[in-house]
Protein backbone atom coordinates (compact mmCIF):
# COMPACT_ATOMS: atom_id res chain seq x y z
CA UNK A 1 0.00 0.00 0.00
CA UNK A 2 1.50 3.50 -1.12
CA UNK A 3 1.31 6.56 0.89
CA UNK A 4 -1.01 7.91 -1.10
CA UNK A 5 -3.43 4.81 0.26
CA UNK A 6 -3.09 5.44 3.12
CA UNK A 7 -6.53 5.39 5.50
CA UNK A 8 -7.28 6.97 8.44
CA UNK A 9 -8.42 4.88 11.27
CA UNK A 10 -12.50 4.25 10.67
CA UNK A 11 -11.81 3.67 6.63
CA UNK A 12 -12.59 7.48 5.67
CA UNK A 13 -9.68 8.65 3.48
CA UNK A 14 -6.98 10.78 4.77
CA UNK A 15 -7.30 14.68 2.75
CA UNK A 16 -4.72 14.77 0.19
CA UNK A 17 -3.42 18.43 1.57
CA UNK A 18 -3.37 16.70 4.82
CA UNK A 19 0.38 16.78 6.22
CA UNK A 20 2.16 12.55 5.87
CA UNK A 21 1.94 11.16 9.27
CA UNK A 22 5.69 10.42 10.41
CA UNK A 23 6.76 7.54 12.84
CA UNK A 24 6.73 8.38 16.68
CA UNK A 25 10.03 8.46 17.60
CA UNK A 26 11.37 4.79 18.68
CA UNK A 27 9.55 3.13 15.90
CA UNK A 28 10.24 2.07 12.47
CA UNK A 29 9.46 2.97 9.31
CA UNK A 30 6.93 0.53 8.06
CA UNK A 31 8.04 -2.13 5.50
CA UNK A 32 7.91 -1.60 1.90
CA UNK A 33 7.26 -4.05 -0.62
CA UNK A 34 10.07 -6.09 -0.47
CA UNK A 35 11.11 -5.51 2.82
CA UNK A 36 10.44 -7.74 6.28
CA UNK A 37 8.00 -6.44 8.66
CA UNK A 38 10.25 -4.52 11.64
CA UNK A 39 9.74 -5.71 15.18
CA UNK A 40 7.16 -2.56 17.00
CA UNK A 41 7.83 -1.58 20.55
CA UNK A 42 5.11 -2.42 22.96
CA UNK A 43 2.90 0.47 23.32
CA UNK A 44 3.03 2.22 27.00
CA UNK A 45 0.11 2.70 29.04
CA UNK A 46 -0.24 6.04 28.41
CA UNK A 47 -0.80 5.29 24.81
CA UNK A 48 -4.23 3.74 25.70
CA UNK A 49 -5.41 6.55 28.19
CA UNK A 50 -8.86 7.66 27.43
CA UNK A 51 -8.72 11.29 26.36
CA UNK A 52 -8.62 13.97 29.22
CA UNK A 53 -11.71 15.60 28.02
CA UNK A 54 -14.01 15.32 25.42
CA UNK A 55 -13.76 16.91 22.02
CA UNK A 56 -15.16 20.07 21.37
CA UNK A 57 -18.96 20.23 20.17
CA UNK A 58 -19.61 16.86 21.66
CA UNK A 59 -22.89 16.93 23.21
CA UNK A 60 -23.15 17.70 26.55
CA UNK A 61 -26.01 16.16 29.18
CA UNK A 62 -27.97 19.18 30.66
CA UNK A 63 -26.92 19.90 34.35
CA UNK A 64 -30.14 21.05 36.61
CA UNK A 65 -29.05 23.96 39.11
CA UNK A 66 -27.71 22.39 42.31
CA UNK A 67 -30.41 22.57 45.33
CA UNK A 68 -27.98 22.95 48.16
CA UNK A 69 -30.97 23.38 50.99
CA UNK A 70 -34.28 24.41 51.14
CA UNK A 71 -35.17 25.22 47.42
CA UNK A 72 -34.04 24.55 44.15
CA UNK A 73 -31.94 27.49 42.70
CA UNK A 74 -34.05 28.24 39.90
CA UNK A 75 -37.50 30.28 39.31
CA UNK A 76 -39.81 27.97 41.06
CA UNK A 77 -43.48 26.88 39.92
CA UNK A 78 -46.23 27.17 42.17
CA UNK A 79 -46.41 23.93 43.71
CA UNK A 80 -42.73 24.24 45.21
CA UNK A 81 -43.56 28.17 46.41
CA UNK A 82 -46.77 26.70 47.75
CA UNK A 83 -45.05 24.34 49.85
CA UNK A 84 -41.63 25.24 50.47
CA UNK A 85 -42.92 26.88 53.93
CA UNK A 86 -43.83 23.69 55.05
CA UNK A 87 -40.41 22.41 54.25
CA UNK A 88 -39.23 25.08 56.72
CA UNK A 89 -40.47 23.39 59.54
CA UNK A 90 -39.59 20.07 58.72
CA UNK A 91 -35.98 21.43 57.67
CA UNK A 92 -35.03 22.78 61.21
CA UNK A 93 -37.68 22.40 63.97
CA UNK A 94 -36.18 23.30 66.84
CA UNK A 95 -35.35 27.15 65.68
CA UNK A 96 -38.58 28.01 63.55
CA UNK A 97 -41.33 26.08 65.98
CA UNK A 98 -39.23 27.06 68.62
CA UNK A 99 -39.28 30.78 67.40
CA UNK A 100 -43.07 30.39 66.57
CA UNK A 101 -44.01 29.18 69.86
CA UNK A 102 -41.86 31.78 72.20
CA UNK A 103 -43.67 34.95 69.60
CA UNK A 104 -47.21 32.69 70.36
CA UNK A 105 -46.96 32.91 74.27
CA UNK A 106 -45.47 36.54 74.21
CA UNK A 107 -49.17 37.32 72.73
CA UNK A 108 -50.90 35.55 75.02
CA UNK A 109 -49.31 36.60 77.89
CA UNK A 110 -49.55 40.10 77.16
CA UNK A 111 -53.05 39.99 76.18
CA UNK A 112 -53.71 38.24 79.31
CA UNK A 113 -52.00 40.58 81.29
CA UNK A 114 -53.89 43.31 80.14
CA UNK A 115 -57.25 41.79 80.01
CA UNK A 116 -57.79 40.22 83.44
CA UNK A 117 -56.36 42.69 85.49
CA UNK A 118 -59.21 45.18 83.41
CA UNK A 119 -61.83 42.36 83.87
CA UNK A 120 -61.07 41.55 87.75
CA UNK A 121 -61.34 45.49 88.23
CA UNK A 122 -64.76 46.18 86.50
CA UNK A 123 -66.29 42.99 88.55
CA UNK A 124 -64.81 44.56 91.55
CA UNK A 125 -66.42 47.78 90.76
CA UNK A 126 -69.76 46.62 89.38
CA UNK A 127 -70.48 44.27 93.02
CA UNK A 128 -69.03 47.62 95.03
CA UNK A 129 -71.87 49.62 93.41
CA UNK A 130 -73.95 51.74 95.49
CA UNK A 131 -76.89 51.41 93.10
CA UNK A 132 -78.06 49.50 89.71
CA UNK A 133 -77.53 52.95 88.35
CA UNK A 134 -73.53 53.35 89.14
CA UNK A 135 -73.18 49.13 88.26
CA UNK A 136 -74.90 50.49 84.84
CA UNK A 137 -72.72 53.28 84.35
CA UNK A 138 -69.72 51.46 85.25
CA UNK A 139 -70.83 48.39 82.71
CA UNK A 140 -71.36 50.59 79.76
CA UNK A 141 -67.51 52.30 80.49
CA UNK A 142 -66.52 48.97 80.89
CA UNK A 143 -67.59 48.24 77.12
CA UNK A 144 -65.68 51.21 76.30
CA UNK A 145 -62.41 50.31 77.57
CA UNK A 146 -62.69 46.56 76.10
CA UNK A 147 -63.10 48.75 72.73
CA UNK A 148 -60.00 50.06 73.36
CA UNK A 149 -57.99 47.34 75.10
CA UNK A 150 -58.77 45.11 71.86
CA UNK A 151 -56.21 46.89 70.39
CA UNK A 152 -53.30 45.95 72.92
CA UNK A 153 -53.47 42.00 71.09
CA UNK A 154 -53.47 43.82 67.56
CA UNK A 155 -50.52 45.73 69.06
CA UNK A 156 -48.64 42.61 70.68
CA UNK A 157 -49.69 40.60 67.68
CA UNK A 158 -47.71 42.38 64.99
CA UNK A 159 -45.06 43.30 67.10
CA UNK A 160 -44.40 39.81 68.06
CA UNK A 161 -45.22 38.82 64.28
CA UNK A 162 -42.54 41.45 62.72
CA UNK A 163 -39.54 39.90 64.85
CA UNK A 164 -41.37 36.56 63.58
CA UNK A 165 -40.94 37.56 59.90
CA UNK A 166 -37.39 38.89 60.59
CA UNK A 167 -36.39 35.13 62.05
CA UNK A 168 -38.06 32.99 58.75
CA UNK A 169 -36.81 35.51 56.53
CA UNK A 170 -33.04 34.89 57.95
CA UNK A 171 -34.26 31.04 57.83
CA UNK A 172 -35.11 30.78 54.41
CA UNK A 173 -32.21 33.07 53.15
CA UNK A 174 -29.63 30.63 54.78
CA UNK A 175 -31.51 27.96 54.24
CA UNK A 176 -31.78 28.08 50.42
CA UNK A 177 -27.98 28.35 50.42
CA UNK A 178 -27.58 24.78 52.46
CA UNK A 179 -26.94 26.89 56.26
CA UNK A 180 -28.60 25.44 59.10
CA UNK A 181 -28.80 27.81 62.43
CA UNK A 182 -29.72 27.57 65.57
CA UNK A 183 -32.22 29.12 67.59
CA UNK A 184 -30.08 31.91 68.71
CA UNK A 185 -28.17 32.44 65.48
CA UNK A 186 -31.21 33.14 64.25
CA UNK A 187 -32.69 35.59 66.56
CA UNK A 188 -29.00 37.33 66.79
CA UNK A 189 -29.12 38.06 62.89
CA UNK A 190 -32.78 39.20 62.89
CA UNK A 191 -32.54 41.45 65.71
CA UNK A 192 -29.87 43.62 63.65
CA UNK A 193 -32.70 44.53 61.56
CA UNK A 194 -35.33 45.01 64.40
CA UNK A 195 -35.88 49.00 64.58
CA UNK A 196 -36.69 49.09 60.74
CA UNK A 197 -38.69 46.05 61.15
CA UNK A 198 -40.57 47.70 64.14
CA UNK A 199 -40.95 50.86 62.09
CA UNK A 200 -42.85 49.09 59.40
CA UNK A 201 -45.01 47.59 62.11
CA UNK A 202 -46.13 50.53 63.61
CA UNK A 203 -46.58 52.25 60.03
CA UNK A 204 -48.90 49.08 59.93
CA UNK A 205 -50.55 49.42 63.69
CA UNK A 206 -51.30 52.96 63.23
CA UNK A 207 -53.01 52.47 59.88
CA UNK A 208 -55.25 49.68 61.49
CA UNK A 209 -56.11 52.36 64.17
CA UNK A 210 -56.88 54.94 62.11
CA UNK A 211 -59.65 52.89 60.14
CA UNK A 212 -60.60 51.49 63.61
CA UNK A 213 -61.09 54.63 64.86
CA UNK A 214 -63.04 55.98 62.30
CA UNK A 215 -65.72 53.00 62.04
CA UNK A 216 -66.21 53.42 66.25
CA UNK A 217 -66.40 57.37 65.42
CA UNK A 218 -69.27 56.67 62.70
CA UNK A 219 -70.93 54.21 64.91
CA UNK A 220 -71.09 56.18 67.88
CA UNK A 221 -72.43 59.24 66.02
CA UNK A 222 -74.97 57.43 64.47
CA UNK A 223 -76.59 56.37 67.78
CA UNK A 224 -78.01 59.58 68.28
CA UNK A 225 -80.16 59.51 65.49
CA UNK A 226 -83.18 57.90 64.59
CA UNK A 227 -83.70 54.11 63.83
CA UNK A 228 -83.29 54.66 60.42
CA UNK A 229 -80.32 56.54 60.17
CA UNK A 230 -78.65 53.80 62.18
CA UNK A 231 -79.81 50.96 60.08
CA UNK A 232 -78.31 53.12 56.80
CA UNK A 233 -75.06 54.00 58.46
CA UNK A 234 -74.74 50.29 59.01
CA UNK A 235 -75.21 49.51 55.56
CA UNK A 236 -72.86 51.90 54.01
CA UNK A 237 -70.42 50.77 56.84
CA UNK A 238 -70.99 47.36 55.97
CA UNK A 239 -69.89 48.56 51.88
CA UNK A 240 -67.38 50.51 53.32
CA UNK A 241 -65.69 47.75 55.10
CA UNK A 242 -65.96 45.57 52.25
CA UNK A 243 -63.89 48.20 49.98
CA UNK A 244 -61.58 48.77 52.53
CA UNK A 245 -60.72 45.14 52.59
CA UNK A 246 -60.11 45.13 48.66
CA UNK A 247 -57.68 47.95 49.19
CA UNK A 248 -56.33 46.47 52.14
CA UNK A 249 -55.52 43.32 50.32
CA UNK A 250 -53.97 45.00 47.04
CA UNK A 251 -51.55 46.80 49.15
CA UNK A 252 -50.97 44.46 51.66
CA UNK A 253 -50.06 42.02 48.77
CA UNK A 254 -48.06 44.58 47.07
CA UNK A 255 -46.02 45.60 50.00
CA UNK A 256 -45.49 41.81 51.72
CA UNK A 257 -42.08 41.89 50.39
CA UNK A 258 -40.67 44.70 52.85
CA UNK A 259 -39.69 42.39 55.80
CA UNK A 260 -37.78 40.65 53.43
CA UNK A 261 -36.14 43.97 51.66
CA UNK A 262 -35.43 45.27 55.08
CA UNK A 263 -33.56 42.01 56.64
CA UNK A 264 -31.81 40.87 53.41
CA UNK A 265 -30.89 43.89 51.45
CA UNK A 266 -30.55 46.51 54.68
CA UNK A 267 -33.55 48.61 53.28
CA UNK A 268 -34.91 51.33 54.97
CA UNK A 269 -38.53 51.08 55.28
CA UNK A 270 -39.07 53.68 52.15
CA UNK A 271 -36.59 52.28 50.07
CA UNK A 272 -38.12 48.60 51.18
CA UNK A 273 -41.48 50.26 50.01
CA UNK A 274 -40.94 50.81 46.62
CA UNK A 275 -38.55 48.29 45.81
CA UNK A 276 -41.26 45.56 46.87
CA UNK A 277 -44.05 47.64 44.70
CA UNK A 278 -41.62 47.15 41.85
CA UNK A 279 -40.56 42.99 42.57
CA UNK A 280 -44.61 42.60 42.52
CA UNK A 281 -45.36 44.11 39.20
CA UNK A 282 -46.73 41.50 36.79
CA UNK A 283 -46.86 39.11 39.74
CA UNK A 284 -49.40 40.65 41.72
CA UNK A 285 -52.17 37.39 41.13
CA UNK A 286 -49.81 35.00 41.88
CA UNK A 287 -48.35 36.41 44.93
CA UNK A 288 -52.23 37.11 46.39
CA UNK A 289 -52.87 33.81 44.91
CA UNK A 290 -50.41 31.83 47.26
CA UNK A 291 -50.52 33.64 49.87
CA UNK A 292 -54.33 33.71 50.19
CA UNK A 293 -54.53 29.75 49.55
CA UNK A 294 -51.81 28.58 52.14
CA UNK A 295 -53.83 31.09 54.60
CA UNK A 296 -57.03 28.79 53.60
CA UNK A 297 -54.96 25.97 53.93
CA UNK A 298 -53.67 26.22 57.53
CA UNK A 299 -57.32 28.05 58.62
CA UNK A 300 -59.04 24.63 57.25
CA UNK A 301 -56.22 22.57 59.46
CA UNK A 302 -56.78 24.74 62.43
CA UNK A 303 -60.68 24.01 62.84
CA UNK A 304 -59.95 20.44 61.75
CA UNK A 305 -57.88 20.08 64.93
CA UNK A 306 -59.30 22.11 67.51
CA UNK A 307 -63.12 22.12 66.48
CA UNK A 308 -63.36 18.05 67.02
CA UNK A 309 -61.65 18.22 70.56
CA UNK A 310 -64.31 21.07 71.72
CA UNK A 311 -67.35 19.23 70.05
CA UNK A 312 -66.82 16.18 72.02
CA UNK A 313 -65.74 18.09 75.43
CA UNK A 314 -69.32 19.65 75.09
CA UNK A 315 -71.14 16.36 74.34
CA UNK A 316 -69.20 14.69 76.91
CA UNK A 317 -70.58 17.95 79.56
CA UNK A 318 -74.23 17.47 77.88
CA UNK A 319 -74.17 13.60 78.56
CA UNK A 320 -72.41 14.04 82.37
CA UNK A 321 -74.53 17.34 83.42
CA UNK A 322 -77.52 17.47 81.22
CA UNK A 323 -79.31 19.65 83.89
CA UNK A 324 -76.61 22.21 84.10
CA UNK A 325 -76.35 21.61 88.09
CA UNK A 326 -72.37 22.34 87.43
CA UNK A 327 -71.56 18.74 87.57
CA UNK A 328 -69.33 18.68 84.17
CA UNK A 329 -67.29 22.24 85.10
CA UNK A 330 -63.78 20.07 85.06
CA UNK A 331 -65.00 18.44 81.93
CA UNK A 332 -65.64 21.94 80.16
CA UNK A 333 -62.17 23.21 81.95
CA UNK A 334 -59.65 20.27 80.95
CA UNK A 335 -61.84 21.40 77.21
CA UNK A 336 -60.93 24.55 77.03
CA UNK A 337 -57.51 23.98 78.25
CA UNK A 338 -56.70 21.47 75.48
CA UNK A 339 -58.41 23.83 73.27
CA UNK A 340 -55.96 26.45 74.35
CA UNK A 341 -52.52 24.66 74.06
CA UNK A 342 -53.99 23.21 70.75
CA UNK A 343 -54.72 26.95 69.18
CA UNK A 344 -51.12 28.15 70.71
CA UNK A 345 -49.28 25.20 68.75
CA UNK A 346 -51.64 25.50 65.73
CA UNK A 347 -50.92 29.38 65.74
CA UNK A 348 -47.15 28.98 66.12
CA UNK A 349 -47.18 26.74 62.65
CA UNK A 350 -49.21 29.66 61.19
CA UNK A 351 -46.83 32.31 62.26
CA UNK A 352 -43.55 30.60 60.94
CA UNK A 353 -45.22 28.86 57.22
CA UNK A 354 -47.21 32.34 56.75
CA UNK A 355 -43.67 34.29 57.42
CA UNK A 356 -41.43 31.77 55.60
CA UNK A 357 -43.98 31.87 52.39
CA UNK A 358 -42.99 35.88 52.07
CA UNK A 359 -39.32 35.48 51.99
CA UNK A 360 -40.02 32.57 49.47
CA UNK A 361 -41.86 34.62 47.40
CA UNK A 362 -39.29 37.49 47.60
CA UNK A 363 -36.46 35.31 46.58
CA UNK A 364 -38.60 33.35 43.57
CA UNK A 365 -39.43 36.65 42.36
CA UNK A 366 -35.82 37.78 42.54
CA UNK A 367 -35.18 35.26 40.34
CA UNK A 368 -37.70 35.67 37.76
CA UNK A 369 -36.83 39.56 37.73
CA UNK A 370 -32.90 40.02 38.53
CA UNK A 371 -31.32 36.40 38.29
CA UNK A 372 -30.60 36.03 41.69
CA UNK A 373 -30.28 32.07 41.28
CA UNK A 374 -27.42 32.99 38.65
CA UNK A 375 -25.71 35.11 41.91
CA UNK A 376 -26.86 31.99 44.61
CA UNK A 377 -24.95 29.49 42.34
CA UNK A 378 -21.62 31.50 41.85
CA UNK A 379 -21.95 32.21 45.99
CA UNK A 380 -22.34 28.68 46.62
CA UNK A 381 -19.68 27.35 44.45
CA UNK A 382 -17.37 29.74 45.93
CA UNK A 383 -17.85 29.22 49.49
CA UNK A 384 -17.51 25.44 48.41
CA UNK A 385 -14.38 26.08 46.97
CA UNK A 386 -12.56 27.38 49.91
CA UNK A 387 -13.04 31.52 48.48
CA UNK A 388 -14.28 34.49 49.76
CA UNK A 389 -17.49 35.32 49.27
CA UNK A 390 -19.92 38.25 49.91
CA UNK A 391 -23.68 38.65 50.49
CA UNK A 392 -25.64 37.19 47.74
CA UNK A 393 -28.35 38.94 48.45
CA UNK A 394 -27.30 42.38 48.45
CA UNK A 395 -29.67 44.74 46.46
CA UNK A 396 -28.15 44.82 42.97
CA UNK A 397 -26.32 47.88 41.33
CA UNK A 398 -27.96 50.74 40.34
CA UNK A 399 -27.38 51.52 36.87
CA UNK A 400 -24.79 54.20 36.09
CA UNK A 401 -26.54 57.29 34.72
CA UNK A 402 -25.82 58.14 31.28
CA UNK A 403 -22.89 61.34 31.06
CA UNK A 404 -23.40 64.22 29.50
CA UNK A 405 -22.84 64.75 25.58
CA UNK A 406 -19.10 66.77 25.11
CA UNK A 407 -20.69 70.17 24.12
CA UNK A 408 -19.76 70.75 20.25
CA UNK A 409 -17.69 73.61 19.66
Amino acid sequence: MSDHDWQAPGGAPAPQSAPQPQPAPGLQQAPGPHQQPAQWPAPSPEHWAAPASPAFGAPQGWTPPPKPGLIPLHPLGFGTVLWAPFKVLRRNPAATFGTGLVVQLISVVGTLAVFVPFAIFIVTRVEGAASSDDADALLSGAVGGFLLLMLVPVIVSLIASAFLQGVMVVEVATGTLGERLRFGALWKRAAKRIWPLLGWTAMLTGAIVVVFAAFVAIIVAATFFDPVTIIVTVLVLLLAGLGVFVVAAWIGTKLSLVPSLIVLEGAGVGTAMRRSWRLTEGFFWRTFGTLLLVAVILNLAAQVVVQPVSLVGTILAAIIDPTGNGAAIPITVVTLVITMILSLLIGAITAVVQASLVAVIYIDLRMRKEALDLELVRHIEQRDAGAPVDDPYRPPAAAPAPSAAPATP
